[in-house]
């Protein structure tokens, strides 16, 4: 990020939220910095990972404003984070069960956040053999698909680290999958100082106003984490039922085979997805799992909004 022309005023990264406060990151440098009047006025929330300009204070104990923010690539809720690049979902191979369909769920959403996502295989150790290759081979249907898994044994080998940790370079990552799964774990795993960053920065951060700390985000590999892993579960699937389609990117490739161009790919004639399903070069789960879907989505009762 490089200094604007006029007053003085810099480009960065927000990377840390404390009580009101923003942490702006350019390059190695971090200045802090209050939200302006007119954010506030425009009911505006700077995020972190949000990219923003701001005039930095004038001394050591003089914070700066943030001015105005640059449009977003996407944004979450929880974590409250913005400009994500990429997920790592975490999934069980036991305990709690692995499960496709929830699989499902977590890929429908992040692809309608335009947010990549690499599924993480954890608990490898826990199941029998022949379980552990029925779930392996249900991920290289995934990988086919674009979606990169890691699926050793030990769960957390050192090569298997090193490479989620390749993929970490000019991205900002964020975890998230299974409640019980080992989101947690696997981020200790892979940013051993982590924990104890985070620790440090809060004890300095503790004093009077700056104390509330919320997520933040750290170097890591070349890239940034989020401090904390994401959402845990699904209760909606966040899409309509026309666009639902679209969260499938097999589905998208395949589309341009079929004799309608509004092919929903349920009972339109000439439909290649359902013609690539019966072929086996769609997976049936994924089929049946986007069935299920669209059940799920036509019985939602309309929520109105007031005005």
């Amino acid at each position: 990020m490089t200094t604007n022309d006029r007053s003085g005023e810099k480009t960065g990264r927000i990377i840390r939220q404390v009580s009101g406060f923003y942490d702006v990151a350019v390059g190695q440098t971090v200045y802090r910095t209050r939200g302006r009047g007119n954010l506030r006025n425009q009911k505006i929330s700077p995020l972190v990972g949000d990219f923003a300009e701001f005039a930095p204070g004038v001394g050591a104990d003089d914070e700066g404003y943030l001015l105005r923010l640059k449009p977003r690539q996407n944004a979450l809720v929880r974590p409250p984070v913005a400009n994500i690049d990429q997920a790592i979902l975490v999934v069980a191979a036991a305990e709690p069960d692995f499960s496709l369909n929830l699989l499902d769920r977590f890929l429908v959403y992040l692809e309608g956040k335009q947010i990549h996502a690499e599924i993480y295989l954890t608990k490898t150790d826990l199941v029998a053999p022949a379980r552990l290759q029925e779930i392996q081979a249900a991920l290289a249907g995934y990988e086919a698909i674009g979606y990169r898994t890691f699926a050793s044994v030990p769960p957390f080998a050192s090569a298997t680290l090193a490479d989620v940790r390749a993929s970490f370079a000019d991205k900002l990552t964020i975890f998230t999958g299974q409640t019980g799964a080992g989101k947690s774990t696997l981020i200790n795993h892979l940013v051993p100082g982590l924990a104890l960053a985070t620790g440090e920065i809060s004890k300095a951060l503790n004093r009077g106003k700056h104390t509330t700390r919320t997520t933040e985000l750290f170097i890591a590999d070349g890239g940034l984490v989020a401090d904390t892993p994401g959402f845990s579960s699904l209760g909606l699937l966040d899409v309509t039922l026309d666009e639902l389609r679209d969260r499938f990117p097999e589905f998208v490739d395949a589309a341009g085979g079929c004799k309608f161009r509004s092919c929903q790919h349920v009972k339109e004639p000439g439909c290649a997805v359902k013609a690539e399903v019966a072929a086996g070069t769609i997976m049936q789960t994924r089929y049946d799992d986007y069935l299920q879907f669209r059940a799920e989505l036509a019985g939602q009762r309309p929520v109105y909004l007031k005005k």
